[in-house]
C-alpha cells in the first residue's frame, strides 16, 4: 500500500514542519465482508435525545459513535464499524433530519445544535469518553463537539470534514442539486429536475460524486440506497431538514472570529486522526493539511485513488489508521 501519510504542516500549510508517520495497526482486523448488510436501526433515546441508530456489537472496552456527512446517513458506516467492531462497539447515529431521525419541532439545523444534540446523546450513553468519527458535515459537528465537550471525547476522526471555504460552490456539497434546489430564482427549476429523477438515479448521482471509482461501489449497496431514498420520500421533514442543514454549513462557513471551524480547531485536546483522499470531489484535499495544522493533536492520512466516502470505499486502510491512534492513547504517544 502506498498511501500517503503527513504530519500538519505541509504543503498548502503556509508553513512546514518534519515528516510524521502515521502508525497504521498491525493487529489483524476481521475479514471485510463485502455482502455485509447494514446493521438493525431503531430509534434511542438518550441525554433526553432520540435518533434513529445503528449498533455494531463489539468490544465493551470502547465506545466509538460514527456521524454521517450531508444527505448520508448511519449506513454510511456498516464496514468500518465492523472492522473496528473487536476494539469498540459501535453507535452508527442518524443526525436529526437525516436518516430515520424525525427532528424536534423548532430544531434549525444549525452545525452548533446538531453538535448540542449529539452531545447530550452522547452523554445520556452513559458509556464514559467516546471515539467520535465524523465524514463531511459530521466531521464539523464531531469537531465543534469535542470543543465544546471534552470531557466526552477519547478520540477524533475527521475524515474529509466539512471545514470553511469562502468561496462556496454547491458542487462540493454531497448532494449539490439539493443545495442549489433551496436557492431564489433558479431553484424552482432545479427543484423540478429533482423530481424527475428516480431514487436510483439520484442515488448514482452521489456515489458518482463521492466516489472516486463509482463503477467499484457494490451492486448491493446501490440497492440498499435506492431502498433508503425511496422510504426518506415518504418523510415530511427530510427535504426541509437536507435545506436547512445545507445553509447550515454555508452559514458557517461564512462565520468570522471565534466562531469560524478554523478558530475552534484548535480548541480540541484530544488526540485527533484527519483522512481526505485525493480525489475528493465534495470538500478539496486542499483543505486538508491546514485542517491538521489547525488541531494541537493531529495527525493526517491521506489516501490515494480516494473520493469523499473514505471509510466506505477505503475501510481498510481507514480502520488501521484509527486502530493505529487507539492503541497509543494509553501511552499519550500520539
Amino acid at each position: 500500500m502506498t498511501d500517503t501519510v503527513q504530519r500538519a504542516g505541509e504543503a498548502g500549510s503556509g508553513r512546514r514542519s518534519p515528516l510524521t508517520h502515521v502508525p497504521l495497526s498491525k493487529t489483524p482486523l476481521p475479514a471485510l465482508d463485502p455482502q455485509l448488510k447494514p446493521w438493525p436501526g431503531e430509534i434511542e433515546t438518550a441525554g433526553g435525545v432520540s435518533l434513529h441508530t445503528r449498533r455494531t456489537p463489539g468490544s465493551d472496552e470502547a465506545t466509538a459513535v460514527y456521524v454521517h456527512g450531508l444527505g448520508g446517513s448511519s449506513t454510511n458506516w456498516t464496514d468500518l464499524a465492523a472492522l473496528l467492531s473487536p476494539f469498540a462497539s459501535g453507535i452508527s447515529v442518524d443526525l436529526p433530519g437525516f436518516g430515520f431521525s424525525e427532528p424536534v419541532e423548532g430544531f434549525r439545523f444549525s452545525l452548533d445544535e446538531h453538535a448540542d444534540e449529539l452531545g447530550r446523546f452522547v452523554e445520556g450513553l452513559g458509556a464514559g469518553p467516546v471515539h467520535l468519527l465524523g465524514n463531511s458535515m459530521g466531521g464539523a459537528v464531531v469537531l465543534l463537539l469535542a470543543a465544546k465537550r471534552p470531557e466526552l471525547v477519547r478520540s477524533l476522526t475527521l475524515i474529509s470534514p466539512a471545514m470553511p471555504d469562502r468561496r462556496p460552490d454547491p458542487r462540493r456539497l454531497s448532494d449539490p442539486l439539493m443545495a442549489l434546489a433551496y436557492l431564489p430564482v433558479i431553484g424552482r427549476g432545479v427543484r423540478k429536475r429533482l423530481a424527475s429523477l428516480s431514487a436510483r438515479e439520484r442515488a448514482e448521482q452521489v456515489i458518482k460524486l463521492c466516489f472516486a471509482d463509482p463503477d467499484a461501489f457494490p451492486a448491493h449497496r446501490l440497492d440498499e440506497l435506492v431502498e433508503e431514498h425511496n422510504a426518506r420520500a415518504e418523510l415530511k421533514w427530510a427535504n426541509a431538514a437536507m435545506a436547512a442543514s445545507t445553509f447550515g454549513i454555508f452559514r458557517t462557513w461564512f462565520a468570522r472570529g471565534a466562531a469560524s471551524l478554523w478558530a475552534v480547531a484548535p480548541q480540541v485536546r484530544v488526540p485527533s486522526l484527519v483522512v481526505w483522499g485525493t480525489q475528493d470531489k465534495v470538500i478539496s484535499v486542499r483543505r486538508a493539511a491546514r485542517t491538521a495544522n489547525a488541531l494541537p493533536r493531529a495527525r493526517l492520512l491521506v489516501l490515494p485513488r480516494t473520493g469523499h466516502v473514505a471509510q466506505m470505499e477505503r475501510p481498510v486502510p481507514v480502520a488501521r489508521a484509527v486502530l493505529g491512534m487507539w492503541e497509543r492513547l494509553e501511552g499519550n504517544a500520539w
